[in-house]
């Protein structure tokens, strides 16, 4: 019944408003074969069109397919008002974003809106340049990670830290990303792992899924063009391997797949390719 009426808000919604640099398999691989059995998008690649109008944006989501959206702010509307929305639309919200600065001020009051929007987790998704320069601000910044994931927990809600690649340049020797995963607490801080940033920085996603299992909740599914370049495609016309990432997903902890795009040409045309691509991909 559930599935039924998801069919019918979908269409009713289509009807109401008129897609590392692991290279990709050249050889079919033989199954079994899994799917993505729900598929979420970053609301920060139609983030002009949910400034003009929040709820047909979201029920244009909802029509193309997907089942979760992350917010990127909730453009000044009531916390219980994006919930509504979402439930007459039958979407999920299980993640947002949340900036540095209301880890050190305000971050009860995030955690309370976060609450009544029904969020699992709330993540950090970038530092200020001022902490960015040693390995002590990387330590400092894992100190207060820590305390946030404390104050989250109690919350019913888990906290957690987005990459982009400047985390993974090395810094008198040591890997600042690395240094956030080693002294965060498993049971407090979890990471959201952007798969286009990772791959931007030449480093492999699977060696940290084998060296930090069970630690990255979620990912952030973008994709890069094979140019020298290494700009952002939509997900599905680049050169990341997704099928072997996901392939791993259990043994990284993932339980969410984010579509996003940080400037697409077309952004609904751009999150409508990804989607496409992603419910048809198999691994």
């Amino acid at each position: 019944m559930e599935s039924n009426r998801r069919t019918f808000v979908k269409a009713a919604a289509a009807a109401a408003i008129g897609a590392a640099g692991l290279p990709r398999p050249a050889i079919p691989r033989a199954g079994p074969w899994d799917k993505l059995d729900r598929i979420g998008v970053q609301l920060y690649t139609v983030r002009r069109a949910m400034a003009a109008d929040f709820d047909a944006t979201l029920a244009r989501i909802a029509s193309i397919g997907y089942d979760e959206v992350e917010f990127a702010g909730y453009h000044d509307r009531d916390p219980s008002r994006v919930k509504a929305t979402l439930d007459a639309l039958g979407l999920k919200a299980p993640s947002a974003h949340v900036s540095f600065s209301v880890l050190l001020d305000g971050w009860d009051r995030v955690l309370e809106e976060g609450t009544t929007v029904g969020h699992s987790y709330l993540i950090c998704p970038s530092l200020p340049g001022r902490v960015r320069g040693s390995l002590d601000g990387f330590r400092e910044v894992a100190e207060i990670f820590n305390r946030a994931g404390e104050r989250a927990k109690a919350a019913g809600i888990r906290f957690g830290y987005h990459n982009h690649d400047f985390e993974f340049s090395p810094l008198d020797g040591e890997i600042p990303y690395d240094i956030l995963i080693a002294e965060t607490d498993p049971q407090l801080v979890t990471f959201q792992l952007d798969l286009f940033w990772i791959a931007k920085a030449r480093r492999n996603p699977l060696s940290y899924f084998a060296r930090h299992p069970g630690r990255f909740s979620s990912v952030h599914v973008k994709d890069m063009g094979g140019t020298s370049e290494r700009h952002m495609v939509d997900v599905g016309s680049g050169t990341i391997d997704f099928a072997t990432i996901f392939a791993r997903r259990e043994r990284a902890g993932i339980r969410h797949f984010f579509v996003e795009h940080d400037n697409p040409a077309d952004p609904f045309e751009s999150v409508r390719t990804s989607y496409q691509y992603l419910d048809g991909l198999t691994f």
